[in-house]
């Protein structure tokens, strides 16, 4: 679609832009939303857990028998169940940038044209309108007081006047203004190549989350070496064989590995997505869904996220002795060509009731910023005439500002058209002479005061912050139910210091007249008091809060500078998503926490049982005794795993959960890992040593009593970290445990698994024994202090 062009400049031909693109010169880059499959295949297969199980896998193979090498079975699940569910949220994340994908305007033929970004071809015309980001570098070729914010590149804040001549790059946006640039460095010769898209990419940033999954993963990998030898040592003491030393070893290592853990996490993330995906919330850096589980403050930004985009006008009210308010605002709006939501309004209004262009000549424009608070017009016979905020523009004593201030305290917007005698961008104004008050009437998001008090039940402290006055802002806010309404802070009167500036942040909780560098400031004060901060937005102002925030969260209908820095676009701008995104942030934070208990207390009586093996083979050894060969054989280990972490943690890890999260994931893992671990070590080792005192190693009965013991007790702690119970995970942790009675009650399972029925000795010292490690674990999570409960 095809509109006249605002500019003189024809552009480039049909034909000119068929010859570039035949020649390539294309602003086509490699985008990469998410990770190619190439990559997703290779991330999935090539890991150090699946290197490592893999090469116990073969050396089983060469020196035992394929049974015991089932366990490698984790490897083609690892690899099958993560890349099935990366693909899909590969799906997801593809198609919905897509829909996220801001489109260029370009003049060719003489009219405007938009465009895919990607489409733009060299010496291209490119139109820049406030909140628009420019994807390719080149010479600005017209301006009109065009502004550019190039924070992003340079980390100076305050936007950039541009004219005729100068250099615009990509990875800037526009923030007052319009004009047009030529298109000189395209494709990868751009900074949008390594900055545009990297707004959309799948990424695998760190997080406190998978941090601690990759200590915990170094921890062991440095721990099974030792042990390992340790346990070779001491199995070549007792057997005649070689080959049955290294299966025995191997069935010693294989549980200190939590070859699910990295998988599971992973899944949890990818299913994240696509249920938000499905929810029109694109999720940019994965991360992100754990973000805003961990956010204790929200700040939002009235405008577009409390309230619908657009308004409507309520009325105009000229003042007393003025003349010609809806010509002047007919010519302010003609004057307009990139409106904003408010100049839309106007422009609206005017054409329902008939006022049309009066034609005033412009000499010059002064568009709107969120710094200045105003816009203007300069007119050849009809002087300057401005449109803004009344308590800029006026003296706090004038009765206008007076009207302003009661309307706005009704939830109204006001602004005020006045005349100057002098106004620029640059001095501000000067002899403003009120002319008439245009009130507008913002929409309320439906959805908004449920969606407030869901964050206020949840502990989440919210601050509204907004350019608007406070009276308008604190309106709004009382109409939500916002506790703190009724004393709204002016921004403009906020000290400077930033310890001052928290104290004030977290005494209250509605702000006007925030400037753009505050909100930045807002969010740096409360990270210092150790806040995690969220900041929602949808303009231009917002951008560098959503880039310093700990989340920011971006409205889909928002300029795509916001879009392109927040971790989370609310694509439909429904507000009502948040409590969704923190839902499964949590969902995924509490059930891989839950995960990682169940494979850190395999790992941790995996250690115990092949230390205590060693260490008592060792000692028999030395005292001239029998010796103690491992309890298990990988295809015990197998079993036991399967029944009591693999399968139970693959359905607990896409589980609902409710719980709020919460920091030191590390050290409430190991609080649990480590008892629970050696509550199923010591009585295993115990119950087995009185079985091969008694049954001898001739037979199965000892390695069967041990496996009753060790998956009981496991199967135990599967159940706690199973809470809160529902009738599902009643039924999931009977039916591991049906699964495991049935291996020992169906034949040629036993004789494949080589494990017995066991006599009525064998069952009552199993009993005891597991009796014994459940009551432990029992009395540890209850008489535990409180302190380390937490």
């Amino acid at each position: 679609m095809t509109t006249p062009v605002l500019t003189g400049n024809p552009g480039l031909t049909a034909a000119e832009v068929a010859r570039r693109e035949e020649a390539g010169q294309v602003n086509e880059t490699k985008r990469r939303t998410s990770r190619p499959l190439s990559a997703i295949l290779r991330a999935n297969f090539i890991t150090p857990i699946n290197g490592l199980i893999g090469v116990l896998a073969a050396i089983v193979l060469v020196f035992g028998s394929w049974p015991d090498a089932l366990f490698a079975g984790v490897i083609i699940a690892n690899t099958i169940i993560g890349t099935i569910q990366e693909l899909r949220a590969k799906r997801t994340l593809d198609r919905l940038s897509l829909i996220n994908r801001a489109r260029s305007r370009v003049v060719r033929d003489g009219a405007t044209a938009e465009i895919d970004p990607a489409r733009i071809v060299r010496d291209d015309s490119v139109l820049l309108h406030p909140g628009d980001r420019i994807v390719v570098d080149g010479p600005v070729t017209e301006s009109r007081n065009l502004e550019i914010d190039e924070s992003l590149l340079t980390g100076e804040a305050d936007p950039v006047a541009k004219a005729p001549g100068d250099e615009v790059r990509s990875g800037s946006f526009v923030v007052a203004g319009t004009g047009l640039f030529r298109a000189e460095k395209i494709g990868t010769e751009s900074y949008a190549s390594k900055l545009v898209e990297e707004a959309s990419r799948f990424t695998r940033t760190d997080s406190e989350l998978q941090n601690g999954i990759n200590r915990f993963i170094k921890l062991i990998s440095w721990l099974i070496i030792p042990i390992a030898i340790l346990l070779i040592v001491s199995q070549l003491q007792e057997l005649e064989g070689f080959r049955a030393t290294i299966v025995s070893t191997v069935a010693g290592i294989v549980p200190m590995i939590p070859e699910g853990l990295v998988l599971l996490t992973s899944i949890a993330f990818a299913v994240g997505i696509i249920r938000l995906g499905q929810r029109k919330c694109l999720v940019q850096e994965l991360p992100a869904i754990e973000g805003l589980a961990r956010t204790d403050v929200l700040c939002l930004d009235k405008t577009g996220t409390l309230t619908e985009g657009g308004m409507d006008v309520q009325d105009v009210r000229p003042l007393p002795g003025a003349t010609g308010a809806d010509e002047a605002l007919a010519a302010l709006v003609a004057a307009d060509d990139s409106p904003n939501p408010t100049m839309q309004a106007l422009a609206d209004h005017l054409r329902e009731n008939g006022d049309g262009d009066p034609g005033w000549r412009v000499i010059d424009t002064m568009p709107f910023s969120s710094a200045r608070k105003w816009s203007g017009v300069r007119f050849t016979d009809n002087g300057t005439w401005l449109l803004g905020a009344p308590d800029v523009l006026l003296a706090p004593d004038d009765p206008a500002a007076l009207e302003a201030d009661l309307l706005g305290a009704e939830g109204l917007r006001v602004l005020v058209l006045a005349t100057a005698e002098s106004a620029t961008t640059t001095d501000g104004a000067a002899g403003v002479r009120p002319q008439a008050l245009v009130v507008l009437r913002q929409r309320l998001r439906t959805t908004a005061a449920e969606t407030l008090e869901y964050f206020k039940e949840q502990g989440v402290r919210v601050k509204i912050i907004s350019g608007d006055s406070p009276a308008a802002v604190g309106a709004v806010a009382s109409q939500l139910g916002v506790e703190g309404a009724g004393d709204t802070v002016d921004a403009r009167r906020l000290p400077d210091d930033p310890e001052e500036l928290a104290e004030v942040l977290e005494a209250n909780t509605v702000f006007g007249r925030v400037q753009p560098q505050q909100k930045r400031d807002f969010v740096g004060a409360l990270q210092a008091r150790g806040r995690t901060v969220a900041m929602t937005g949808d303009g231009v102002n917002d951008v560098l809060a959503l880039k310093d925030s700990d989340l920011g969260i971006a409205m889909g209908s928002g300029s795509p500078a916001a879009r392109s820095v927040a971790q989370i676009v609310l694509l439909d701008d429904e507000f009502a998503t948040l409590p969704h995104v923190v839902a499964e942030g949590r969902r995924v934070l509490g059930n891989i926490e839950r995960v990682a208990n169940l494979f850190l207390t395999k790992t941790v009586y995996g250690i115990a049982l092949a230390l205590f093996i060693a260490l008592g083979a060792v000692g028999a050894w030395i005292a001239g005794n029998d010796q103690i060969p491992y309890p298990f054989l990988p295809r015990h280990a197998t079993l036991i795993n399967a029944f009591t972490i693999g399968i139970p943690a693959f359905f607990l890890a896409l589980a609902p959960t409710f719980d709020r999260a919460r920091t030191g994931f590390i050290g409430r893992v190991l609080r649990f890992a480590i008892p629970a671990g050696l509550c199923c070590a010591i009585p295993t080792f115990i119950v087995y040593l009185l079985s091969l005192a008694r049954d001898g190693t001739a037979g199965d009965l000892p390695q069967t009593t041990a496996a009753i013991t060790l998956f009981s007790i496991a199967l135990a702690a599967l159940a706690i970290v199973a809470k809160p119970y529902t009738w599902w995970k009643f039924g999931l942790v009977a039916a591991c445990g049906g699964c495991f009675a049935l291996a020992l009650f169906i034949p040629f399972v036993g004789d494949f698994l080589k494990l017995s029925l066991p006599g009525a000795w064998n069952t009552t010292a199993a009993a005891i024994a597991v009796a014994s490690g459940i009551g432990a674990l029992v009395m540890w999570l209850v008489v535990r202090p409180k302190h380390l409960a937490s």
